[in-house]
């Protein structure tokens, strides 16, 4: 699963990655994502690209309560498609979430450990995304959840699940209702391992009240 990341990077940066036109938010460097907290996705807009502002945590548009997202925050590869929570919102809804790492943790004899997993180049990149919009609140909700596909054999010792993560000259492709159900299933499976690294770091990431940089210092280098 992906139950945390980091997006450490401008406004502007990720507008530019993603081509895309800021759709008034205001965003700063955050090193300890958690579910239910609101982050910058990429959505196909009426006039091109757009970052909004979307709660981590998909609320299907038929839901009764709210609530229900605080467990929709990962979606499987293998059923999006036919899942009643999912299906509409990968038929019709997708984006891309802006990420440049995540965290998981390994049982070990003192306890679990944290450990950030990142691309080698330390680039920015997309997880595989769906949005929707619940109108059963006073006003318009807008949530994501991040798709995953089984761990590449590099991160199978971390866990067994890993986020899809999307090249850059699938995005368009990503974004368009347009694009086939092939293609788009072709498209949720694991990243090379040679792309990526990872190491331990502190645990202070396991309590999402602490957001800073000390949450990316390798494990015994503070």
């Amino acid at each position: 699963m992906c139950g945390r990341y980091s997006l450490t990077r401008s406004l502007e940066e990720i507008a530019g990655h993603f081509q895309a036109r800021l759709a008034g938010m205001n965003f700063g460097p955050r090193f300890n994502v958690a579910p239910t907290q609101t982050l910058p996705v990429a959505v196909a807009g009426d006039a091109g690209v757009e970052l909004r502002g979307m709660r981590w945590g998909l609320v299907p548009a038929w839901a009764k309560e709210e609530s229900i997202g605080n467990r929709m925050i990962n979606a499987r590869a293998e059923t999006v498609a036919e899942k009643p929570s999912f299906r509409s919102s990968f038929k019709m809804k997708r984006c891309l979430v802006p990420c440049d790492g995540f965290y998981e943790w390994v049982a070990g004899e003192n306890g679990k450990t944290p450990y950030y997993i990142h691309r080698r180049d330390n680039g920015l990149f997309a997880f595989a995304g769906l949005w929707s919009e619940w109108k059963g609140g006073e006003s318009p909700l807008h949530t994501f959840a991040i798709i995953t596909t089984e761990a590449n054999d590099f991160l199978k010792p971390l866990h067994h699940r890993m986020p899809v993560i999307l090249p850059p000259d699938f995005y368009a492709r990503w974004l368009n209702p347009k694009t086939s159900a092939a293609d788009l299933h072709a498209a949720l499976k694991p990243l090379a391992g040679d792309l990526l690294e990872f190491f331990p770091v502190t645990k202070a990431v396991n309590s999402p009240k602490n957001d800073s940089p000390d949450c990316l210092v390798p494990a015994g280098e503070n």
